[in-house]
């Protein structure tokens, strides 16, 4: 099955920059869309960040990321990356990577790591 794992949370200055990274460590082939979601402290939810479809690299922004986030994929490396620049304190949470093996817009998401926290002040 595929199993997720993340990296290259930590913290960082309001308009600063942070890169996540996501590998697969067992496979990722059989994965149609690849997504970061993140849940600050306090809420309930896990909110969807950005996905890539692994078939068209058609991409998904949340409005509240658009234009400061940058989801990627390097299939070689099976990791999929989220370039996140401008942060603001909100961007604060624990953001995870997940794997469907449905096209992006059917979900569900059955494949999770174990979650990065990213922190902005």
């Amino acid at each position: 099955e595929v199993q997720l794992v993340e990296s290259g949370g930590g913290s960082a200055q309001a308009g600063g920059s942070l890169k996540l990274s996501c590998t697969a460590i067992v496979q990722l082939g059989d994965a149609n869309c690849l997504a970061w979601f993140r849940q600050p402290r306090g809420k309930e939810r896990r909110e969807g960040v950005a996905s890539v479809s692994t078939v068209t690299g058609m991409t998904y922004y949340s409005d509240s990321v658009k234009g400061r986030f940058t989801i990627s994929r390097d299939n070689a490396k099976k990791t999929v990356y989220l370039q996140m620049n401008r942060l603001k304190p909100e961007d604060t949470a624990m953001y995870y990577c997940a794997a469907a093996l449905v096209a992006c817009h059917l979900g569900p998401f059955g494949y999770w790591g174990q979650g990065t926290q990213v922190t902005v002040s």
